[in-house]
């Protein structure tokens, strides 16, 4: 929940300055905001995605933003299940499963979080925490659909605190993400698999080298073109 209309004019003219920044990239921004970023990355590669979604088509559901007004805004990809969600707000896997098929029923790519406290690692939990979270959304969607989302792990541990999880915690969750897909879809090896946790410019090219990491869910870097931008770069660069 960060944002102006003037913050935002700087921030996104910056990024569209930018030119062809050589990796997929997407701007996932808050609901008042999505008319304005969709005008100033008209003409870009950079696609628009929203940050959450409401789990009903249309209703009297007060509040809420359906995927299909997010579609009507050109929005191609849709946060669901962050942690901040989970935590914050009481969403649970069922719900997290529900929106992500609401996503992409309307033609939208879910981007679909997973990832386990301090505490669940701490009691070697993690694999079952993210199954778990991942089995709701297999519940929802069917497992071949599976095929079509996007999938990011982040450990609650390490979100806002500049404490990213080491190459080697991010390779073997990654690697069983991975494993769990391949039981359950065909196309388990084309799934993005992105890690998003205190990803900086520093720690960037570190992370994309680890085997099943497709790329990142960027958080505070993100409020900084320069280094959202260093990101990108590490990720063109990187041996995906």
């Amino acid at each position: 929940m960060h944002g102006s209309l003037a913050v935002n004019a700087v921030l996104l003219g910056e990024l569209a300055a930018a030119g062809d920044l050589g990796v997929a990239c997407a701007v996932c921004v808050p609901y008042p905001y999505l008319a304005q970023a969709r005008n100033s990355l008209n003409g870009t590669a950079i696609t628009l995605g929203a940050q959450d979604v409401s789990e009903f088509a249309e209703g009297a559901y007060t509040g809420e933003v359906s995927a299909g007004m997010l579609a009507e805004f050109a929005c191609r990809y849709v946060i669901v299940g962050h942690s901040e969600r989970r935590a914050l707000f009481a969403e649970d896997d069922a719900t997290v499963g529900r929106k992500a098929a609401a996503a992409r029923a309307a033609g939208l790519v879910p981007i679909v979080c997973v990832g386990e406290t301090l505490a669940q690692r701490e009691t070697d939990q993690t694999m079952a925490v993210i199954q778990r979270q991942l089995g709701a959304v297999a519940d929802a969607l069917g497992n071949e659909a599976l095929g079509s989302v996007v999938i990011a792990y982040e450990p609650v541990w390490a979100i806002g605190s500049g404490r990213a999880a080491s190459p080697q915690q991010v390779g073997a969750v990654h690697e069983g993400i991975r494993a769990w897909l391949r039981v359950r879809c065909a196309d388990a090896d084309r799934v993005p698999i992105l890690y998003g946790g205190s990803v900086k410019p520093g720690n960037a090219g570190e992370l994309f080298a680890v085997d099943n990491v497709d790329g990142a869910l960027v958080g505070g870097a993100s409020l900084v073109a320069h280094d959202f931008l260093a990101i990108c770069r590490a990720a063109a660069n990187a041996p995906f």
